[in-house]
């Protein structure tokens, strides 16, 4: 008599295909020189808002650009610009990202999605709650932040990746791209719904006039600027008017590209969709320009000293935020992990091991953009508790930043031996040797 065969368990974080491996690859290479960008953006801000000369930089942040044409409110400060206009860029570059991890990336195999979108919702979830139990007596508003310390920065993460120089393996890499666009997803969301207080129904059902014209045209494959761009500013622009966050335009727009070709053009196989095409084109502007112009404007705060300092480090505000960042991010996003591995009865795959996902979410923890937005939402830009937001999320994001270094470091060898691994090319055929069994040859 014989046995039954013997169930294989699925591999978490297991090799993705060549061809998206090679994706991701570009995509963090890019985001590499715009984090290293943003990471001088806000070092000069530091300096700036710090110095004798600390008065124009505030002068400038907080100077009034624009007017009221046709009764619009778009009289709004350069910081405002930077935080409604430049980020909405940098989220439609996510609305395209998600779409295509969904649609024809390795994500639209639902158990390889599941992992990702379930850490990121952790990764939400318990940073939220040790900001609220740390807060929790602050009164004043305090806990209208919670949202502060649940996102992440995918640029200024993989900055210090490229810094501290480790050779994190294709997977873990396809791990955080992954979850910090879910986590990009979800923080649009959170603005929407908790951060906006009020709606202009008129202006909001009006948005959908130029989105649904400009969804016809990329669908229609329209490439032109001069009809695309007015349709995409009409849209932000009644968006911003209807009170929801012009940020949630961007990702509403980048839903609307399609990712395929269509049949016409030779369909799927006939190379990449109008999607892939505008990321290309706006990804070095999202990540080169909008993102650090963004972070000078935002990341500009006058410590008073080492005493201001101390007082500021000793608040609630600051250290629920400091506490969700260093502390909440990894134990959402590594539990989160744990969890479904064991609910599922994966294993890890064998190249890595559990500390590796610790590691990646410790680097996780670097919360600096969008949190510094959620920040700007929750008290008012300029106030004293988003002067508090900006030394927690610093602050937080420092130390994020060096407990994934050295716990990454301490893995390196073995991180450049996978590496050898994915890279080897025996037969020179440009798919490297780990990936030809996936049949994933050009």
């Amino acid at each position: 008599m014989t046995s039954p065969p013997r169930r294989v368990r699925r591999a978490l974080l297991s090799r993705g295909t060549w061809t998206e491996t090679s994706r991701v690859a570009e995509i963090l290479r890019k985001e590499t020189v715009g984090g290293v960008i943003l990471l001088f953006a806000a070092a000069a801000a530091l300096v700036w808002a710090n110095s004798p000369w600390r008065d124009t930089y505030f002068a400038l942040r907080d100077l009034e650009v624009g007017g009221h044409p046709f009764g619009l409110h778009l009289s709004l400060t350069v910081g405002d610009w930077a935080a409604d206009g430049l980020l909405a860029v940098f989220f439609f570059v996510v609305g395209l990202e998600l779409k295509r991890e969904f649609v024809a990336g390795d994500l639209r195999d639902p158990a390889r999605a599941a992992l990702p979108i379930a850490a990121a919702v952790g990764g939400m979830v318990v940073p939220a709650a040790i900001f609220v139990a740390v807060t929790a007596g602050a009164g004043g508003g305090a806990l209208r932040g919670w949202a502060i310390p649940t996102a992440t920065d995918i640029a200024f993460a993989v900055a210090v990746l490229a810094v501290i120089s480790t050779h994190l393996p294709s997977a873990l890499r396809t791990f955080l791209l992954t979850l910090a666009v879910v986590d990009d997803l979800l923080a649009v969301t959170v603005i929407a719904v908790f951060y906006t207080d009020e709606i202009d129904v008129t202006a909001l059902a009006a948005v959908l006039l130029p989105l649904g014209l400009f969804a016809l045209c990329v669908q229609r494959r329209i490439r032109s600027w001069w009809l695309l761009l007015p349709l995409a500013g009409a849209t932000w622009v009644l968006m911003h008017e209807s009170g929801v966050h012009a940020t949630v335009a961007g990702v509403l727009l980048g839903f609307t590209v399609p990712v395929l070709r269509s049949e016409a053009a030779g369909g799927p196989d006939a190379g990449p969709g109008l999607a892939q095409h505008f990321e290309h084109r706006l990804r070095p502007i999202s990540a080169g320009f909008a993102i650090p112009v963004f972070a000078f404007f935002a990341a500009g705060v006058s410590f008073g000293g080492l005493d201001g300092l101390a007082r500021a480090l000793s608040h609630p505000i600051t250290l629920g935020i400091i506490a969700g960042l260093v502390a909440g991010k990894p134990i959402g996003i590594f539990l989160t992990t744990r969890v479904l591995a064991a609910l599922t009865r994966a294993r890890l795959d064998s190249s890595l091991r559990w500390i590796d996902v610790l590691g990646v979410s410790m680097l996780a923890g670097i919360g600096f953009t969008v949190s510094l937005l959620i920040g700007d939402l929750a008290y008012g830009s300029g106030s004293e508790s988003d002067e508090l937001v900006k030394v927690g999320v610093l602050t937080g994001s420092l130390l994020a930043a060096c407990f994934a270094a050295v716990l990454l470091l301490s893995r390196n060898a073995a991180y450049r031996r996978i590496h050898r691994e994915e890279t080897l090319d025996a037969d020179h055929d440009g798919v490297p040797d780990v990936y030809q069994s996936r049949q994933d040859r050009p």
